[in-house]
């Protein structure tokens, strides 16, 4: 008996996030714990008249790799791989990890190599074919995230089991504001940074890309950014946690970076190359349905009243100019004592948005 819960995820991310068509040739990536979803998804695709198969993770192969290969192996580059996502109309992401701090004994340059060997088929997925991420419940996640299996399992379900459309509409108005907006102001606890928008788009991210979704994002002028910032909320890269992380900025390039935990890594991802030390991404979490952060990108990027950076690759369809091998985000809270301002007008206060 398939859990109904789990039906619905299926539907949404089928029906909703990709739009799958008769005919759409739709690989299903997905770790193997997530089997009851796996299932379910092929099944749905299929009624749809399209053409699933699913790719299955297994647990420890990502450790095995980058503990045991050499130089030659990371630089690689997997032509299979290339040519089946250059032969596929849907992809469908579905993380359930076993452990999450699998990577967490790596060193970080051997991720960033790979990663860098491995661009051209994560820039392929992401512009050329409809694609969605998902993390299914598992244990590993829960313990992240300090809370009991089921309390998580729900957790999970009810942060994306919403009305997408209406949260859609309701972003939409930020979107506009956003993209009629020259200066960025975010003002809190160690903050005051200020960047420009000016000519750039603003994306709604309604669940078309990762579910959970609710966020509006775009890119800043490059070279605009002034000031300092300080993550309250815990960065996960690669299975390993920075937190307090504080930046400070001078003309769009980081000057000073320190984190209470982390530091190490933190300067490692910014040394990765020249893109990795300016902004590809200014980000606001829209989902009131999260509430907390479970030290998982997907969703502590998504939680309302939060607003996000990330060092790295912009997105194209942001008119960002910044390239990197990475795009790490990174969260402030803002529920207490947060404010923005566009343009100098309060439009953000204690987490809630006056435009709304």
């Amino acid at each position: 008996m398939v859990d109904e819960r789990v039906r619905k995820i299926a539907e949404i991310l089928i029906d909703y996030s990709t739009e799958v068509r008769k005919g759409d040739r739709v690989l299903i990536e997905a770790d193997v714990d997530a089997r009851p979803l796996i299932v379910e998804l092929y099944k749905q695709a299929l009624l749809r008249g399209a053409y699933p198969r699913v790719k299955l993770r297994l647990p420890e192969l990502s450790y095995i790799f980058f503990k045991h290969a050499s130089e030659e192996q990371l630089k690689y580059f997997p032509e299979v791989d290339y040519y089946e996502v250059q032969r596929t109309d849907v992809f469908i992401g579905i993380r359930a990890p076993r452990n999450t701090r699998e990577l967490s004994t790596i060193d970080p340059s051997r991720i960033g190599l790979r990663m860098k060997v491995l661009k051209p088929i994560l820039d392929w997925r992401v512009e050329k074919t409809r694609w969605c991420v998902f993390y299914y419940p598992t244990s590993a996640l829960a313990q992240e995230a300090n809370m009991p299996y089921e309390e998580f399992e729900e957790f999970v379900f009810n942060s994306c089991l919403i009305d997408w459309r209406e949260l859609s509409k309701r972003m939409e108005k930020i979107k506009k504001a956003i993209e009629a907006t020259d200066e960025v102001r975010i003002i809190g606890e160690r903050t005051d940074l200020r960047f420009s928008v000016k000519g750039r788009k603003a994306i709604v991210a309604d669940g078309k890309h990762n579910m959970p979704d609710g966020e509006i994002f775009t890119s800043v002028v490059e070279d605009s950014v002034n000031g300092e910032i300080y993550f309250d909320i815990p960065a996960v890269y690669a299975g390993n946690l920075v937190e307090g992380v504080y930046l400070r900025f001078k003309n769009g390039v980081v000057v000073e970076a320190r984190a209470e935990r982390g530091e190490e890594l933190l300067k490692k991802l910014i040394a990765t190359d020249e893109g990795a030390k300016r902004v590809g991404e200014f980000g606001i979490g829209f989902n009131y349905n999260i509430t907390r952060p479970v030290h998982n990108i997907l969703f502590d990027e998504k939680i309302g009243g939060t607003i996000h950076i990330a060092l790295g690759r912009g997105y194209k369809e942001t008119l960002s100019k910044n390239e990197s091998a990475i795009h790490w985000d990174l969260i402030k809270d803002l529920r207490k004592d947060g404010k923005v301002y566009f343009d100098g007008k309060l439009v953000m206060e204690n987490g809630k948005w006056l435009i709304a």
